[in-house]
């Protein structure tokens, strides 16, 4: 089977690797889509993502659908549409012993570098994982749109750490496809108002295709001043923090989704204190995958999210149109046939 490696920084080849066979417990599963993620390109430009660097060959890829090709157990016949979820959380720390297993410090995940040896990712034609990671897709949704169902996941878990969002005015900061996603899953929510904010046209179309109330465009446009009860920063710009607890209203919630670089970085704090803004962090999420399932079976109004859509063997072409968000969304690898 092809599986698309990453060696070094711009060092991206097609590696051919046997078919795996599963043991008990663990099913074979033949992907048929991958959505490009930001650590993808990350590992494929700089060979690291953050403090998480390259020490071996890696296989990219954590947003994976795809269909059962073999469970020893019986359990999930031939052909089942599936989605992965790409965190194998230890079960033993304090972090899965409170129940929040998305921040367990042990936790490996698909494509990542952060533990080693390296956890292989999805990109390839067919993948080994536990039978518990799987999701059984509903028949009403297609394998192209189930191929979100992780970045709309993490939006989700974002907008549970805000405390829920019904009929509340929120702000997306950032409308890169998570933004986009967490936008669209406030709104069915039930959100009073929901606004994206991006330097770039294409994302702020996007965003209006895909149901927000209104966009701003950073540069051009003016946020209100503590219009806001939620705030989602999703860019991971350390510059957009200060404008974004300035449109929250006093008492509301910030909660960060994008990751900042390693190493201080100067941001205007004063509002936080003198609103009473409550800051917290989003990070991957755990059980929202299922709700993700359910969104997107229901509806296509994401569907704009994805923009591109490319054979494995044109992923370098992919990647390079996923690395500019002036001309693409979510960009999506077709794995093997649906």
């Amino acid at each position: 089977m092809l599986a698309l490696v990453v060696h070094g920084p711009g060092d991206l080849k097609f590696d051919d690797f046997p078919q795996p066979s599963p043991d008990l417990g663990q099913v074979l599963v033949r992907n048929t889509h991958g959505g490009i993620c930001g650590s993808d390109l990350h590992y494929y430009r700089h060979g690291a993502v953050g403090a998480f660097a390259l020490r071996q060959p890696l296989v990219l890829g954590h947003e994976v659908v795809g269909r059962v090709e073999s469970d020893p157990s019986g359990t999930l016949p031939r052909g089942t549409p599936v989605a992965v979820h790409p965190a194998s959380p230890c079960g033993d720390c304090p972090e899965c012993a409170a129940g929040i297993r998305n921040v367990c410090r042990n936790a490996r995940y698909l494509g990542s570098a952060a533990s080693f040896p390296h956890t292989q990712g999805g990109f390839s034609e067919y993948m080994i994982v536990r039978q518990d990671q799987l999701r059984v897709l509903p028949p009403t949704l297609p394998l192209s749109r189930a191929v979100l169902a992780e970045p709309l996941a993490v939006g989700l878990h974002a907008l549970n750490r805000a405390g829920g969002v019904a009929g509340a005015k929120v702000l997306v900061s950032g409308s890169g496809p998570i933004g986009i996603l967490a936008a669209g899953a406030a709104k069915a929510a039930g959100a009073d108002e929901v606004w994206t904010t991006d330097l770039l046209d294409l994302p702020l179309k996007i965003a209006l295709d895909a149901g927000v109330d209104r966009t701003v465009r950073i540069g051009t446009d003016e946020l209100p001043d503590q219009y806001f009860d939620v705030a989602l920063e999703a860019s991971g710009a350390t510059v957009a923090v200060g404008p974004a607890l300035a449109a929250v209203r006093r008492r509301g919630v910030l909660v960060q989704l994008g990751m900042f670089p390693p190493g201080p970085r100067p941001a205007e704090l004063s509002g936080l204190v003198a609103k009473e803004i409550d800051v917290r962090g989003a990070f991957r999420f755990d059980t929202e995958l299922d709700e993700s399932i359910g969104l997107l079976a229901g509806t296509g109004v994401l569907d704009p999210v994805i923009t591109h859509t490319f054979d494995l063997s044109d992923a370098v072409a992919a990647m390079d149109v996923a690395a500019d968000p002036a001309s693409s969304g979510k960009v999506v690898l077709r794995l093997s046939d649906s």
